[in-house]
């Protein structure tokens, strides 16, 4: 599908004056003040005065605005918010810092929140173009395609250098089939920026959908000569072949963005519509379950439309034990990473994998699949293999050891050949925790999923920042798993888990072991015994966090006990 790019951050603070300046204090509010002056520069000064408390009134107003534009950039949407608002309590009718608190909310998934801001900017200066466009993204995703329509008009009449607003328009044009127009569109941003790649990625769809196959590849495959890992042109070049039923390229093409991307939600999505196609209906629920679950509010538009086609496909294509009938089979997978290639190595968790692998054989589990050290292959290949298993039975458990850490707001388990020399490498080296939800998605009843991995990040300190992204060094990020799933982490967000001393196995897993073996302790209050023996054991430095439920009807035992 096509990608839709939400207006860049730079573009968004150099598009409307900021407010008046004050009384000169200096080279950093001069460099503060300036919304010409290079982007990192100019937070820097920023921050320089915020942390000094040497601004006040509209110019601290513009200091914390640059502020929350670096927050946005590094995807802490939470702090962003904080700070922005805090910008337009000093400076009610800064346009600007509207429109990016706006755009905060957005893509935290409060869509009602960030249109009320962009309303509140247009009140305020209806000529101001930047949040018409993002007003019509919010449009586009819920499926409002006229409303999308009128708004990049309004855009692209007040910001007519503005390309996205160009390319917007072009998508909202090709869903409403008006091909013809959709092609202008993109002529004028290919007069702006004849180099952008989403023009040509864009447009490669709308000559498809036309028929004009010949166009479409010429500008898919332009892309991908250009970026020879550019998950974005595989994907549209192998939706094309789809349109063009060359079902076999298509396949090509979404295995080449899966080996570039295992986390991608449109290629397994695509993959699985081709398997559906061919009858394989094993490999295709596998897919469909790979794309459909999120653990944040905010897809892009094609990320979201790719996922839905395959939650609505997953759940068609999943059979249903008659009347609900449980099978008392339990499944776990349990993973202990330690020897690690490019990092220093961790000693625990292989040591406290075998140990949690022992306790769930000792109460019952029928299948307990054990596995040290997995490569990014080994450990896709692991989870596949397990969520099969998952499907048969009542209840489904992953137990990860090693490392673990969020990036720019998605959490990854780290597989032992990671490099992740940049922060863009986590995406295809890493494994994004949707994916082990996805593994235990297919269980009747308890689908957990257990992360003692909240350790230091050993890549930070050399991990080249290319991306702007909140880089964490500390653990993962809080998350919001859908109904019937319930993950705990060995450490609340942001804080890490320790390791044992002198060999012992860590206080997180000892005490795991421990409980699980108790008879008639309900799963729910089970992992808060955890949490106060962690508590406890750690003298108050350590305390896991548990977040979801299972099912709130049945209560589940690890020892039922009589």
């Amino acid at each position: 599908m096509l990608r839709v790019i939400s207006l860049t951050l730079a573009v968004l603070m150099s598009s409307a004056a900021i407010a008046a300046a004050g009384p000169q204090t200096g080279d950093d509010l001069a460099t503060c003040r300036d919304r010409q002056a290079e982007i990192q520069a100019r937070a820097q000064a920023c921050d320089n005065l915020l942390n000094a408390d040497r601004v006040n009134g509209k110019d601290k107003g513009i200091a914390l605005s640059v502020r929350g534009n670096t927050l946005i950039n590094k995807r802490d949407l939470v702090h962003a918010i904080e700070t922005l608002s805090m910008a337009v309590d000093l400076d009610p009718d800064n346009v600007v810092t509207l429109n990016l608190r706006g755009l905060a909310y957005q893509r935290s998934g409060k869509d009602d929140l960030a249109m009320a801001d962009y309303n509140l900017a247009l009140q305020k200066r209806p000529t101001y173009g930047v949040p018409y466009n993002n007003r019509g993204l919010i449009q586009l995703r819920r499926g409002a395609l006229q409303s999308a329509l009128d708004d990049f008009d309004l855009s692209i009449s007040y910001a007519p250098k503005f390309l996205l607003g160009w390319t917007n328009r072009a998508r909202v044009r090709t869903l409403m089939k008006d091909y013809d127009g959709a092609i202008a569109d993109f002529a004028e941003a290919e007069k702006i920026d004849p180099t952008a790649p989403q023009l040509t990625g864009n447009r490669c769809i709308t000559y498809g959908l036309m028929g004009r196959f010949d166009a479409a590849f010429a500008d898919c495959n332009g892309l991908i000569e250009k970026e020879p890992k550019n998950v974005f042109g595989f994907n549209n070049r192998a939706d094309v072949n789809m349109m063009k039923g060359n079902f076999d390229a298509a396949l090509k093409d979404y295995m080449t963005a899966l080996k570039i991307n295992p986390n991608n939600v449109r290629a397994h999505s695509g993959r699985g519509q081709i398997y559906e196609r061919r009858k394989d209906v094993a490999q295709a629920r596998a897919d469909y379950r790979a794309a459909a679950y999120s653990l944040t509010n905010f897809d892009d538009v094609e990320v979201a439309r790719a996922r839905a086609i395959a939650q609505e496909r997953l759940a068609a294509l999943t059979p249903q034990t008659p009347g609900g009938a449980p099978t008392g089979r339990r499944v776990a997978l349990v993973i202990g990473n330690g020897a690690y290639k490019n990092v220093h190595a961790l000693p625990n968790p292989p040591r406290d994998s075998k140990l949690i692998a022992g306790a769930l054989r000792d109460v019952g589990f029928q299948t307990v699949i054990s596995a040290s050290d997995l490569t990014r292959d080994k450990f896709f290949e692991a989870l596949q293999t397990f969520a099969a298993e998952a499907e048969k039975a009542d209840w489904a458990v992953v137990y990860y050891a090693g490392h673990g850490f969020e990036i720019g707001g998605v959490n990854y388990l780290v597989p032992v050949d990671a490099k992740l020399a940049a922060d863009r490498d986590a995406e295809t080296q890493a494994v994004a925790l949707e994916q082990v939800i996805a593994a235990v998605g297919a269980a009747r009843k308890v689908r957990l999923v257990i992360l003692d991995a909240c350790r230091d990040n050993p890549f930070a300190p050399t991990m080249r920042r290319t991306l702007s992204l909140k880089l964490v060094d500390k653990g993962f990020s809080n998350i919001e798993p859908g109904a019937g799933f319930m993950v705990v982490y060995a450490a609340k967000h942001g804080e890490t888990a320790m390791d044992g001393d002198g060999g012992a196995d860590s206080p997180f897993s000892t005490a795991l072991a421990r409980e699980i073996r108790v008879p008639k302790v309900e799963i729910r209050k089970l992992f808060d015994i955890i949490r106060d023996d962690v508590w406890s054991a750690t003298k108050h430095e350590q305390q896991p966090f548990t977040y979801g439920s299972p099912p709130g009807r049945e209560d589940f035992y690890f020892v039922a006990g009589k």
